[in-house]
């Protein structure tokens, strides 16, 4: 279980470690774009400003070190995210 930390906005307890980041988000209201779901596209690319996450497979898009693909990763620690 850990925390998701969105700029300007509340908290988010993650807590279904079965749900993808994504899902998580969009439960919880986030407006977050996204097209494939599966890390083949990249549209949903979010800055990752502070902690880690983990892809279950590797994205065939690119993810810089400080990016993460929502669509298709789980937090492993409390993470803090930009959204535009």
């Amino acid at each position: 279980m850990s925390w998701i930390y969105l700029k300007d906005k509340r908290p988010i307890f993650y807590v279904d470690d079965s749900k993808t980041l994504l899902e998580t988000l969009e439960d919880n209201k986030v407006d977050s774009y996204s097209e494939c779901r599966n890390g083949y596209c990249g549209t949903c690319r979010l800055k990752l400003l502070n902690g880690e996450v983990h892809y279950p497979e590797e994205p065939i898009s690119h993810v810089e070190q400080d990016e993460c693909l929502p669509c298709c990763c789980y937090p492993k620690s409390d993470i803090e995210l930009e959204i535009d």
